[in-house]
């Protein structure tokens, strides 16, 4: 299924995208309407993912039929597939991207250098080093879970930033809860998976990792976490390690990478977290970005008004545009 979240007449609506995503299947009125879905599964994605293999086999069921009532996506305004996940942890599973931007994030600070010592010491320091419990555990920060935006949102850049990035990600949604998960029973916590750009504010982000605290202000502020444009379930993408993906600025491509490089896999991320932590339907974990997939590795930042698209294999096109705010001068 191709799960989407959409407004209509002022309305948020479930839906599912048929007829090569060109209508959509309105659940929620198919179940006001009196179809055989379980009590209130279909209020919103929450709601779904919440109701089990039940809900979710009820709606492949209504799809089949093609007896539920549609409207032209044309029509309808879509927001993100989740847009209220329970959680969001993003992993940093591609390698080639850790070497790429920690690389990249030392040139930048050795750039900014104020005099000699100061660049000996950054030149000397190991803060810019992959660090060596990430070859030994699959990583991750807690991203905000409200600071969530969909397709076609106009993201306002945080005022106090003047490096504006993308990253080229996609992400897990998780649709059954556990704890202490093996690997090899992980696969079967995955409710489906959507495309995320984890939008960074480089400069802050760069200045608050001296803290080693995680990113901080650099990937919080307001519609930073965009995901969508739909969650493709589990069983139709099939190998979800096998896909291109695609970024492109103003419709010229600056970044292509493929998730069969990752060096973990969502299996390794769900048993990770779930040690001795109970992981819960409706959270997010996030890929990290596939190699060469940010303006930090590549050196195309983000301008004012630039389109960014991200397109992966059997999920679809996620775009959003950006504007620049006044900046405020930085401490």
């Amino acid at each position: 299924m191709r799960l989407i979240s959409f407004v209509n007449a002022g309305q948020e609506r479930l839906g599912a995208w048929v007829d090569q995503d060109k209508l959509i299947v309105d659940l929620t009125a198919a179940a006001e309407r009196g179809a055989a879905l379980p009590g209130g599964s279909c209020r919103d994605m929450l709601s779904l993912i919440d109701g089990g293999p039940a809900a979710w086999d009820a709606v492949r069921a209504l799809l089949m039929r093609g007896d539920g009532p549609t409207i032209a996506t044309q029509h309808a305004r879509l927001i993100a597939p989740l847009p209220r996940p329970r959680q969001f942890r993003d992993f940093l599973c591609f390698e080639e991207h850790l070497i790429n931007a920690f690389g990249r994030a030392k040139a930048m600070r050795l750039a900014q250098a104020a005099n000699e010592a100061e660049r000996a010491a950054i030149e000397q320091s190991s803060l810019f080093d992959v660090p060596e419990i990430w070859y030994r555990a699959p990583i991750y920060y807690t991203a905000s879970h409200l600071c969530i935006a969909g397709p076609e949102v106009e993201v306002e850049w945080p005022s106090y930033s003047r490096i504006m990035d993308y990253e080229l990600e996609f992400a897990a949604v998780i649709g059954r809860t556990g704890k202490n998960i093996p690997r090899e029973r992980a696969a079967e916590h995955i409710f489906g998976f959507t495309l995320f750009n984890d939008l960074s504010a480089r400069d802050e982000q760069l200045r608050v990792l001296e803290g080693k605290l995680g990113p901080g202000k650099g990937k919080e502020f307001d519609n930073a976490n965009v995901i969508g444009p739909c969650i493709v379930t589990a069983d139709e993408i099939g190998t979800p390690y096998v896909l291109d993906m695609v970024a492109r600025i103003n419709g010229e491509e600056v970044s292509r990478g493929n998730s069969s490089t990752m060096h973990y896999r969502f299996e390794d991320a769900i048993a990770y977290v779930s040690r001795g932590q109970t992981i819960h339907a409706g959270e997010m974990l996030g890929s990290g970005t596939v190699g060469t997939g940010c303006g930090l590795e590549t050196g195309r930042l983000l301008q004012d008004g630039d389109v960014i698209e991200l397109e992966m294999e059997r999920i679809g096109i996620l775009r959003n545009r950006i504007r620049a705010v006044k900046q405020e001068p930085t401490a």
